[in-house]
């Protein structure tokens, strides 16, 4: 099965090589036709700690890199 692969922006990188990414997706609703925005934070792992607040981020499922990082950051 192949990986998911999401777009984000970076909104923290505090901890030392992890950043939190927040991926917003846009959908209809079903019943009101309305186009509807929703977030969510991806915890993400950055082994240079080369990416900075507000910087948009690819990132990729990995195998669990510690209790809440399954993702990682694969380009800019």
């Amino acid at each position: 099965m192949p990986k998911r692969i999401l777009q984000g922006t970076v909104t923290s990188d505090q901890n030392d090589q992890t950043v939190t990414v927040q991926v917003v997706r846009r959908y209809k609703h079903p019943l009101l036709q309305k186009t509807v925005k929703k977030s969510k934070k991806y915890r993400a792992h950055d082994a240079a700690n080369q990416f900075k607040v507000g910087d948009q981020v690819r990132i990729q499922e990995c195998a669990p890199v510690s209790k809440t990082k399954r993702w990682e950051v694969i380009a800019s």
